[in-house]
């Protein structure tokens, strides 16, 4: 895109009572919700010339002007380095994301980000994550490993988005957890908060005052004080699995915010003596499956363990039961 673009569009009797909020992101395909949301509360859509509320209520002949914006220059540095590309094509990306590498720019992480990867190898992506986040519609903790997607144009980013907000998008996890874990499946269906002391942490709490969040967890094996788990998350939230584990008394091993550290003595002597005890999270997003937003085509992406879980994994493997 080369400066700003504006778009009109008249509303139609068949139209009539909707919403701004709804109609414009029907009219503008290429922008997700999120991003109408945004030009709404920016002033940047008018009726008839004037700003409007996004709950305004149309009326049949108002004219609908929406002004996008030039995405700003990202000021992030390029820089090469190695990734693991489970797919690419000429629309979108994705990622096998490494432990320890940080999805996008922050204060204290201004580069070797994912987002710096990304830019030296697509030189393309989508302008509408943000200036600090060009083409990411997703991310994963700093320490959680797996598949990760990027847009390499709006229209992508845009498709992606509504598929994730729409919950359309299947995200499976791969976890190690303490202790034994009883039942074979489970649902645990706890909404989340930002914790009141701990702006950085999550909490279990009230639905009045948390999100939704849904997590539904099998187990694939059980160890003489682990539980190798798999979870599908229906929601999105923000340490969605670490919490919700946590909350069943079952944290995951090598998670020093959410029970970890108190239980990390728990592994066996037998399984730390094969394997390094672990320096994070051993948490892997495993599989996405969701619909290429452009050609239509059901894609599922599979991540293969990472070697600090695979190999903690086998040494409990190894250790009696």
């Amino acid at each position: 895109m080369t400066g700003d673009q504006t778009y009109q569009f008249k509303v139609q009797n068949k139209e009539q009572g909707q919403r701004l909020d709804a109609f414009v992101p029907v009219h503008c395909k290429d922008l997700s919700r999120n991003a109408c949301a945004r030009l709404i509360r920016q002033g940047l859509v008018t009726v008839d010339k004037s700003v409007k509320k996004p709950s305004y209520v149309l009326k049949p002949g108002e004219m609908v002007s929406v002004t996008v914006p030039e995405p700003e220059t990202a000021d992030i540095v390029a820089q090469d380095m190695d990734l693991a590309i489970l797919y690419e094509d000429r629309d979108i990306v994705a990622v096998n994301k490494p432990p320890g590498m940080v999805v996008h720019p922050a204060p204290g992480h201004s580069s070797n980000t994912l987002v710096n990867a990304l830019l030296a190898h697509c030189k393309d992506l989508s302008g509408i994550g943000g200036v600090q986040r060009p083409g990411i519609v997703h991310r994963l903790d700093k320490d959680t490993s797996g598949v990760i997607l990027a847009a390499k144009n709006d229209a992508a980013h845009a498709g992606l988005s509504e598929q994730l907000a729409q919950r359309r998008v299947e995200k499976f996890y791969l976890a190690l957890a303490h202790g034994v874990i009883k039942e074979d499946t489970g649902v645990i269906d706890l909404p989340l908060a930002r914790h009141p002391s701990d702006r950085k942490r999550m909490h279990v709490s009230t639905p009045a005052k948390g999100r939704e969040a849904l997590s539904l967890w099998t187990v694939k094996e059980r160890f003489l004080d682990a539980t190798f788990v798999k979870v599908q998350i229906k929601t999105g939230r923000t340490h969605q699995i670490r919490v919700h584990l946590a909350a069943l008394h079952h944290p995951v091993i090598g998670d020093t915010v959410y029970g970890g550290r108190k239980k990390r003595g728990r592994l066996p002597a037998s399984v730390l003596g094969k394997a390094p005890p672990p320096e994070r999270q051993m948490l892997h997003a495993h599989i996405v499956s969701f619909t290429h937003p452009v050609t239509g085509e059901k894609l599922t992406l599979t991540a293969p363990l990472p070697q600090d879980m695979a190999q903690l994994l086998e040494a409990l493997r190894e250790s009696p039961k």
